[in-house]
């Protein structure tokens, strides 16, 4: 158990309170708005609480829910954001281009497969948009990807909101699961999170590779034809 742990521990665990279950709440969020955050740690963390140290099931399984929650709906409202500028940037663009018919000015290169290429992506989202979400939890390093990824798609806050606590309800109660069945060793919890977490990656790395090199086959083959 690191240094970092054994001080929080020390510095909440004997206090089933208000300032703890916070704590855990904005833990749990942060991992949404700086991926790199530890989370997994913070859920470990809490199924400790609970099987060692005794705290509220309620209280700890209801702060890192709601904390998943808000950040997810935040990552979600930036995608939303980014869908509404990329908007205004394509109606400015096309705004230039109308203006420049006639005067032998071109688009800029790689413009339209770059948005050809988005574009895929966003209709990917809205078709299988829901599978992602619901499974979102288990992918270590990309959650939140996934709920900017859905404002990207004009998905529905509701529905973001139902998959994303469905996802989230899961993975903890596994967890929490997880930490009674191994009496709450913080260190064995964090060595098998570890090892799912390098085999999802490792997953994760062939899929994404897998898919770059069927886009550069598709865009070679269409500059070819």
């Amino acid at each position: 158990m690191d240094r970092f742990t054994e001080l929080l521990i020390t510095w909440i665990a004997d206090q089933n309170n208000l300032f703890g279950f916070l704590s855990i709440a904005v833990s749990a969020l942060i991992e949404y708005i700086f991926p790199p955050f530890p989370g997994d740690t913070v859920t470990l963390f809490a199924a400790v609480l609970i099987t060692a140290y005794g705290w509220s099931f309620l209280g700890v399984f209801g702060a890192v829910m709601a904390g998943s929650l808000v950040g997810s709906l935040l990552a979600f409202y930036l995608g939303c954001w980014l869908r509404a500028r990329r908007a205004r940037r394509a109606a400015r663009a096309n705004g230039v281009a109308a203006t420049e018919v006639g005067t032998g000015s071109d688009r800029p290169r790689g413009q339209p497969e770059e948005n050809a290429t988005l574009d895929r992506l966003v209709a990917g989202f809205r078709r299988h948009g829901a599978a992602y979400l619901v499974i979102n939890r288990f992918l270590p390093g990309v959650r939140s990807l996934f709920f900017v990824a859905a404002g990207m798609a004009d998905m529905r806050p509701l529905a973001v909101l139902v998959y994303s606590a469905v996802s989230a309800a899961a993975w903890n109660l596994a967890i929490i699961a997880l930490g009674s069945a191994l009496g709450a060793n913080f260190d064995t919890l964090v060595t098998w999170i570890e090892r799912y977490t390098t085999v999802v990656w490792v997953i994760l790395g062939v899929v994404g590779a897998v898919w770059v090199w069927r886009l550069l086959r598709s865009r070679f083959r269409s500059r070819a034809s």
